[in-house]
């Protein structure tokens, strides 16, 4: 079998990940790395490709099958239309843009090309995800009623001295880590159509938020809340929970996620389940069946690159589409309007599809 030449642009931390992958993959193979830092120089070297300064450079030289675009969020759209235009495959790293009106431009020129683009969403690839999506679809749960959800965790002060944009307006977590959450959601319960928030910066004092309060409206007419922190010492954090990135320490008694319907309730990502025995006797004075649902483990960005390969060769449609990236991109953007402005802001008039 002849293996799919992936090229990774971006030699940051997501992007020696995703190098590492490609390398790993039984299916696919790293061809290049694109990147005019001089630091990208030696990944390249021990990887054992050429190093390109540009796309076009890459382009004209030694044309992969596939990109993987893992660049600053500023040179997603003129990357990926770049990409597109070549008629190459690409995966692009979340979020799909700095700004939905950039994103709406992407989503017109992928349609009107036909264009394979995978969203790098990895949790998407995740098998906890998947599980858990799995045990909604198949109403255990009953009819979904609420969905509770966290991502608490402490950055250290190192992660704002080294990087400083990281305490200016678009480095908080609401831009960096909660669009990740957003999908999840969205896969758990449909999708979102209004949010209220309340954000604050009072920790420490920053000009960004460190703290933020939200509501959440789905379509179904599910309610949600979700409480994110990077200055909360708490472990209630897909990362410190989940055991799919080692980098992390792990917690097996913390969950960052309770979906509840009016059979049971299930918490992830420990899969505990707790239902009634017979859904025609329920009652907060009945016990309930408590059990945990089994899944095998395994690394989503591994899942993901092999998801790529098959994008690239024709052989499926991206998991995670353009609209998705979108539709994540949507509901973040809302989020910071309603910290800022104090109001609901409405979705409904917007479509992931």
């Amino acid at each position: 079998m002849t293996t799919t030449r992936i090229a990774v642009a971006g030699a940051g931390y997501i992007g020696l990940a995703h190098m590492g992958v490609a390398r790993s993959s039984p299916t696919c193979t790293l061809s290049a790395v694109v990147d005019p830092s001089p630091s990208a120089r030696a990944p390249a070297e021990q990887a054992g490709v050429p190093l390109y300064a540009s796309l076009a450079e890459l382009l004209a030289k030694d044309r992969p099958d596939g990109v993987v675009l893992a660049t600053p969020n500023v040179l997603h759209v003129p990357q990926a239309l770049e990409c597109i235009a070549a008629g190459l495959a690409v995966l692009l790293e979340k979020p799909i843009a700095p700004t939905v009106a950039e994103a709406e431009q992407l989503l017109c020129a992928a349609d009107a090309a036909n264009a394979r683009v995978l969203i790098g969403h990895h949790r998407a690839h995740s098998p906890i995800m998947a599980k858990a999506c799995e045990v909604v679809a198949s109403g255990r749960l009953g009819r979904l009623v609420a969905v509770m959800g966290s991502a608490t965790f402490f950055k250290p002060h190192e992660y704002f001295a080294d990087a400083p944009w990281r305490s200016q307006p678009g480095g908080g977590p609401i831009l960096i880590n909660l669009i990740h959450e957003v999908h999840n959601l969205r896969m758990l319960c449909g999708e979102i159509v209004a949010v209220q928030a309340f954000a604050s910066n009072a920790t420490r004092g920053a000009a960004v938020e460190d703290t933020v309060a939200i509501n959440l409206r789905f379509a179904s007419g599910v309610l949600g809340s979700f409480m994110l922190s990077d200055t909360a010492a708490c472990a209630r954090s897909w990362e410190q929970t989940s055991q799919e990135n080692p980098a992390y320490p792990s917690y097996a008694d913390e969950d960052c996620y309770v979906v509840a319907g009016t059979h049971g309730s299930l918490s992830v990502p420990t899969m505990r389940l707790k239902t009634y025995a017979r859904p025609g006797d329920r009652s907060w004075w009945k016990p309930f069946e408590c059990s945990v649902v089994g899944l095998q483990r395994a690394d989503p960005l591994t899942l993901q690159m092999e998801h790529f390969g098959a994008v690239v060769r024709g052989e499926a449609a991206p998991r995670v589409s353009v609209r998705d990236g979108l539709a994540n991109l949507r509901v973040t953007e809302a989020i910071v309007q309603a910290a800022r402005s104090g109001a609901t802001i409405e979705l409904s008039s917007h479509s992931s599809s």
